[in-house]
């Protein structure tokens, strides 16, 4: 069995920042990619970054610039560095991992349970 566990979410006033971690464990084969995506209430869920195993990146247009995403192959585990975070920021934010479970099975997607994130102005 997979799980994903996020933390990191809260509140932060407009301009701040915070940091969201999120670690797979279980059984793990091989981890294609993790991100972040998010979800606003009445919206869809939308990608916010993803990182691949070789280590390149890419990242909605709303967050270029104030977003980073890295990760810790040998931990399993992705972070999201958000920075002058606004208003438009606020959703619960889900980790996803893209990963095969064992050398028998394909890849396939996991996600946490979601963490909220709340910018006040």
């Amino acid at each position: 069995q997979v799980q994903l566990v996020e933390s990191g979410g809260g509140l932060v006033l407009a301009g701040g920042s915070l940091r969201l971690s999120c670690a797979a464990s279980g059984s793990i084969f091989s981890i294609n990619s993790m991100g972040w995506y998010r979800q606003a209430p009445g919206k869809q869920r939308e990608l916010v970054a993803r990182i691949f195993s070789g280590g390149s990146s890419s990242y909605a247009d709303s967050v270029k610039g104030r977003f980073t995403i890295s990760r810790d192959n040998a931990k399993n585990t992705v972070y999201l560095q958000m920075n002058s975070l606004n208003a438009d920021d606020t959703a619960v934010y889900y980790c996803n991992a893209v990963l095969a479970p064992s050398d028998n099975m394909r890849y396939s997607n996991y996600w946490g349970q979601g963490t909220q994130v709340t910018v006040s102005s």
